[in-house]
Formats: structure tokens, sequence, C-alpha cells
């Protein structure tokens, strides 16, 4: 529908020029934020959900409103990208990488913790460390690459949903790979109850949706989750106006 909410200021911070889309996106995650609610953004791979999720960030330092660290959930590999981006465009947060068989364990990493902004860890930790990650009050937890959690069942899945707290996002470039209980598995972590129990769901939504193509039933579940799900593809006229041109280099390799 149509998103009311105000534009934030760019942080001052922030080591980055927003185009015109992602200052959009970070201040509609300041606005749900606002209103109590978790929002799942959904842009499209390349089109910088990681910059917009640390504007975000940095506005809250800036404002003062960093009361305790945020923390940051991803895949293994994608741990050291978010490092690099936080040290590039967001330098003013003190960021902790908790990886590795060298990370601190127990009290050590919750007295750390208390020095921190942003904490950024992986999936496979979050089921390994489930005790001190639980143990901290979080400004924020943000699941990367949410999609790692649209299995309802899964350990993972669980100890997202019960981190604590103040709000929650879900970064992901396909909020619905097969069927719709992902969607319903990320919209459980970000506003619990918010799509009913997982059973409610089935019958409501997905088996109508998914076995009988029921129209009814689809603009019904978009109606629900669209103003929590904010999703940009490359090829929107908005956004390919914001895009600079295409550059190609040719990169060669050895096999």
């Amino acid at each position: 529908g149509d998103r009311e909410f105000e534009p934030l200021p760019v942080p001052a911070d922030l080591d980055a020029e927003l185009r015109p889309y992602q200052l959009t996106g970070y201040s509609w995650l300041g606005f749900l934020r606002q209103a109590g609610l978790g929002a799942c953004l959904a842009d499209d791979m390349g089109l910088g959900k990681t910059l917009q999720t640390l504007a975000l960030l940095t506005h809250d330092r800036e404002q003062g409103r960093l009361d305790a660290p945020a923390l940051v959930v991803c895949p293994t590999s994608v741990v050291s990208n978010w490092r690099r981006e936080a040290e590039r465009f967001a330098p003013k947060l003190r960021c902790l990488v908790h990886q590795g068989p060298n990370r601190l364990r127990a009290e050590e990493f919750v007295r750390e913790v208390g020095r921190t902004d942003l904490v950024v860890t992986s999936y496979a930790l979050l089921r390994q460390d489930a005790e001190p990650l639980g143990s901290v009050q979080w400004h924020a937890v943000i699941l990367d690459e949410a999609q790692n959690i649209k299995n309802p069942g899964a350990k993972q899945s669980r100890l997202a949903c019960e981190l604590s707290a103040g709000f929650r996002v879900a970064l992901t470039g396909t909020p619905v790979e097969n069927r719709l209980g992902e969607l319903w598995s990320i919209m459980r972590f970000l506003n619990p109850g918010y799509l009913g129990s997982r059973r409610d769901f089935r019958r409501r939504f997905a088996l109508p949706i998914e076995c009988e193509d029921d129209e009814e039933a689809a603009g019904r579940l978009r109606r629900l989750t669209s103003p929590l799900v904010l999703r940009r593809l490359k090829t929107d006229p908005g956004v390919i106006r914001d895009l600079p041109e295409k550059w190609e280099s040719k990169e060669y390799c050895n096999l």
C-alpha cells in the first residue's frame, strides 16, 4: 500500500552515498521499528541490504539510542563481508566478529559485548553458542540470508526466535524459495503470531494458494504481508534510474 513515512536524515558518520532507493529502504526500516514491527528487507542481490541496515545502526548510534549492541547472524561465508562493510561504511561502529576456534566464551564474551556496537556471527554458531548469544538483550537482531530459517522446525529457526531483541530485521533476496511456509517461518521470527499458528497458516493460505491457485487467499496474504516486506528489483524503473552505468571488467584466473 501507500507507505507514508518521513525519510530519515543520512547519518553524518555513514561513509557512503545512499542512492535514493537506499534512503527509502533505510527510512522504511526505521519507520517499521517505530511502529514496533519486524521488517523484511527483500531487495534483489546487490542493491545494498547490508548498507541500508548499517545506515540505521549508525543513525541509532548518533541519536544515542544504541544502548546495547546489535547482532547480525549470517552464513559463515558472509561474516567477513559484514566486517569489511562495517569498517568501510560505518567506521564509528565498534564491531566484534564472533567466529572461529579463538572466539570469546561465556562471561568473557558477555563482558566484551558490553563494549561493542555490532556483533557478527554465523548460523552455525547460533546453534553452538546458543547460551551466551541468548543471554544478551540485543538492540536489534538482524538475520542476513534469512531463508536460513525457512524450516520452522529446525533448531536454528527456533533459537533465532528466542533471541531477545529491541527490534528484528530479516534480509533476504528470496523470502519464498519453494513454499509459502518459508514466509510464515520468517514472519514468525519478525512478528510472532502475526500470521497465526503454522497449522492455521497452512489451512488459510498455503494449501488454497499452492494447491488450488486461490486468488482470493493470495490477495489476502499479500495485503497482510506487503506492509512488512520491502522488495525492489534491479529492473524496477525507480531503481534503474538510481543505479550507475554498468561497468564490465575481465578477471582472468587459473583453473
